[in-house]
């Protein structure tokens, strides 16, 4: 491999990472309510804040897992694994560790109750719908 196609493959597995993370985010941001909430991030209580906030993050996420997942055999088992595992890694730093400092609320740092719950879920689903968005978007991108 050439470092003309290793940066072309670094590049196509960046983008199509951005892509599916933000297809990721869609599916999730249509579950979760708490948009005001993520907008909070940057000191603004508006859910269209929370909701660019939130497609920002989730391109950023994107674009890490398509760095990651490049390098995974491409089945169905092992892009179900990345995205469950994907979902649950960001939920802990992300949910549980992140967005409570960045909010202040240091009392909620690894605070498991019925909210992170149901937000655990739904990071597994950003995380399934990122990885099985990113299978097809890597082989065009």
């Amino acid at each position: 491999m050439t470092a003309l196609t290793a940066t072309k493959s670094t590049t196509s597995s960046l983008k199509a990472g951005i892509v599916a993370g933000l297809i990721g985010s869609l599916v999730f941001g249509m579950m979760m309510g708490m948009l005001p909430m993520v907008g909070m991030l940057v000191r603004a209580d508006s859910a269209i804040v929370g909701f660019i906030v939130h497609m920002g993050i989730s391109a950023t996420i994107g674009a890490i897992y398509g760095l990651v997942a490049a390098r995974l055999p491409q089945s169905y088992v092992a892009t179900a694994v990345a995205g469950i595992v994907n979902g649950i890694v960001w939920w802990v730093f992300g949910a549980l560790i992140l967005m409570p400092l960045m909010l202040g609320m240091t009392s909620m740092v690894f605070v498991i109750g019925q909210d992170q719950w149901f937000s655990l879920m739904g990071h597994i689903i950003f995380g399934l719908v990122t990885a099985f968005a990113f299978v097809p978007l890597s082989k065009r991108l």
